[in-house]
């Protein structure tokens, strides 16, 4: 191949978000065909373009040598990053670069890198240096050992993150919590639903037309795709060196409009396919239990005729926090000891509290309505209606907590 063929920029795909079974463009004059292709979005990373082909090459060079290509899809940068990795072809032979000039946005980008693609194993990592490249020989470790999509995750032993502000965990916590209410079927089946950072077989998305919205293609994927097994690796995301960050609101807004947009589009909210862990299910009723004595008993010392005489809805409410707060402890020390465990300081063990007790004040919320219907419509015993109040609370509580409360978020 030509010096001046090698050095061109990729035609950008035209049409559907549709990723093919073969490439949709093809090079005339060559059949080669790497088995993996990794995507690279960009947009404003001159800075960093460089050292992330450097550093992948270097890892992707030991681990499938002359097996692998990189494709830089740039949105027409005003800083030219395009341009500059197109200077770095001529040293960097796996690498590709294409420049788009009338489309945006980083989900569409990554599409359009694929439909570009020449290999049955495709991947996406930022250019931003933020996901650790090192990370990706252990996702590639886990497609050749059979899973369709591996996911570096946060979220789990392993990941972690280093400086996030109150206000930005506040909004990944919350984004993904009312993932979990709208789509469960696919934010359930990921402990990081939000993560920029994956390989899976080419095969799982194949002849289907994508419809992205944001930054969040990792949603599009799972929601859309043909995945039956998914494996998930820990990573600790990186603050930036180099550049600024491109999190706005807008992004949180735009997560939200995707995950409406799956929902209707695919019906999928049912049916959730990811083993339970049994163990921790069993643990957390146990613990649940004791909060039954808890809330009981200082419902009946408020309530009762005999005592203090106080509303039943009043009562309800104080009796069911202290059951929160006698249940975080057990679970803090026993069903999740796994976790505690490693983040044992007294901040992080009450940044905990206050995510088990928000989430178990919802409950609470529909803990309370449940008793309420029960009793004044059901069953006229006070008792047996909140037994039954908090049967319907479990579930919420266990799934969402799970999720949510206990797992790895700092690390240094």
């Amino acid at each position: 191949m030509s010096i001046n063929k090698l050095n061109q920029l990729l035609p950008v795909p035209s049409g559907a978000l549709q990723v093919l079974e073969l490439p949709s463009i093809q090079e005339s004059d060559t059949d080669y065909t790497p088995w993996f292709s990794l995507v690279i979005p960009t947009y404003n990373e001159a800075t960093n373009i460089t050292k992330i082909v450097q550093i992948l090459t270097e890892l992707l060079d030991q681990s499938i040598p002359g097996d692998y290509e990189l494709i830089v899809v740039d949105d027409n940068s005003p800083d030219a990053t395009w341009q500059k990795a197109q200077f770095l072809i001529s040293e960097y032979t796996q690498l590709r670069v294409m420049r788009r000039e009338h489309e945006r946005g980083l989900s569409s980008a990554v599409i359009r890198g694929w439909q570009a693609a020449r290999g049955q194993i495709i991947g996406v990592i930022d250019g931003d240096l933020q996901h650790p490249p090192h990370v990706l020989l252990e996702l590639i470790t886990a497609i050749k050992n059979g899973v369709d999509l591996a996911v570096a995750s946060r979220h789990i032993d392993g990941g972690g993150v280093t400086s996030w502000s109150f206000t930005r965990r506040l909004l990944s916590r919350g984004a993904q919590l009312l993932g979990l209410l709208i789509l469960p079927s696919v934010l359930g089946r990921l402990s990081d639903p939000m993560s920029g950072y994956f390989v899976l077989k080419r095969e799982s998305i194949t002849n289907i037309i994508l419809n992205p919205v944001g930054y969040k293609i990792l949603l599009e994927v799972v929601g859309r795709g043909k995945i039956k097994h998914i494996t998930e690796v820990g990573y600790v995301f990186r603050e930036r060196k180099e550049g600024e960050s491109k999190v706005t609101w807008k992004q949180y807004v735009e997560y939200i409009q995707h995950l409406f947009k799956l929902r209707f589009s695919t019906g999928r909210i049912g049916g959730l396919r990811q083993k339970l862990p049994v163990d921790k299910f069993i643990r957390f009723a146990l613990v649940g239990l004791t909060g039954v004595f808890v809330d009981m008993a200082i419902l009946y010392l408020l309530s009762d005729s005999t005592t203090l005489n106080l509303p039943l809805t009043r009562s309800k409410i104080i009796a069911g926090e202290a059951a929160i707060i006698n249940n975080f402890l057990l679970n803090d020390a026993w069903t999740f000891a796994d976790v505690s465990i490693k983040q044992n300081q007294w901040q992080q063990r009450l940044k905990r509290l206050l995510k088990f007790n928000i989430i178990c004040l919802a409950g609470l919320v529909l803990n309370v309505i449940t008793l309420n219907l029960v009793y004044n419509f059901i069953l006229k015993n006070r008792y047996v209606s909140n037994f039954i109040a908090i049967l319907s609370a479990t579930a919420w509580n266990f799934w969402v907590n799970y999720k949510l409360s206990w797992r790895v978020t700092q690390v240094k």
